[in-house]
């Protein structure tokens, strides 16, 4: 099972990216973010007639999640637990970030798709809003492992994890996706038994997810790494490869995003 995650940065702006890449790649899965779009506003059919089947977590011109998937999918939740209380001061936590289904293939696996808060500029309440959500995301990570089941967790994860991920990370020092408090969060998820998929495959630096659109960034290769698999132990198990599609950020109208893959036993 071949399953990619990408943030498309609007579909309605990529929809033309986003379907050649779809026929190009066939991915079994993909998990989409920032799709912008409400539920009702998505062109689902689209990918409907593509052979797949279609669940979106969707908000008007924000944020935004989605999975398409040529295989069932069963059990579908959106929001992240742990809602109540946890929105950025004087907003209630409606944004749309999060949704889980079951994919049944060979295999069933849990995917839940991700689009974590940027949290810029931090400090202030952005950045608070960030590490609460990750605080949620904590938890619901360490459901997964008491179910013991096949699950990965996928997106973007707005967090450079090491310096190897950075071109320049001197440039990201006090940034929200390299600020210390974000890197911690996001190794304490990893550190209750999950195994963060590109890093098994492959070392060192030089390989990145993100490109800035201003200054010349992807001319340069100056990129960040910020989509990212989470695999619980019996996921993990079935992980045949992880890479990063880094060539079509290349292409006409991209997103700054790439796809991160994995293939998966499955």
């Amino acid at each position: 099972m071949k399953i990619a995650t990408f943030n498309i940065n609007g579909i309605k702006a990529r929809i033309g990216a986003l379907t050649d890449w779809i026929d190009e790649a066939q991915p079994d899965v993909a998990i989409l973010q920032e799709i912008k779009s409400v539920d009702e506003g998505f062109p689902r059919d689209v990918f409907e007639d593509k052979g797949y089947n279609v669940e979106t977590h969707g908000q008007k011109g924000f944020n935004g999640v989605a999975i398409l998937s040529k295989f069932p999918l069963e059990d579908v939740t959106r929001g992240l637990p742990g809602a109540e209380g946890a929105g950025r001061e004087g907003v209630d936590d409606t944004e749309a970030r999060y949704i889980e289904a079951t994919v049944v293939g060979d295999k069933a696996v849990r995917i839940c798709g991700l689009y974590l808060p940027n949290g810029n500029p931090a400090p202030g309440p952005k950045y608070d809003y960030k590490l609460r959500w990750m605080d949620r995301l904590y938890q619901r990570a360490q459901a997964l492992l008491a179910n013991e089941e096949i699950a990965l967790m996928a997106g973007d994860y707005n967090i450079i994890p090491q310096l190897e991920d950075a071109a320049r990370p001197d440039a990201w020092r006090d940034d929200a996706l390299f600020r210390m408090d974000s890197r911690d969060a996001f190794r304490r998820i990893e550190n209750l038994g999950f195994a963060e998929a590109f890093r098994l495959r492959e070392a060192g630096a030089g390989h990145y997810s993100f490109w800035d659109y201003q200054a010349g960034a992807w001319d340069k290769n100056d990129g960040i790494r910020i989509d990212h698999f989470l695999l619980t132990p019996q996921c993990a198990d079935l992980l045949n490869n992880c890479w990063i599609e880094a060539d079509i950020r290349g292409r006409d109208k991209p997103s700054d995003h790439v796809p991160v893959w994995v293939d998966l036993a499955a």
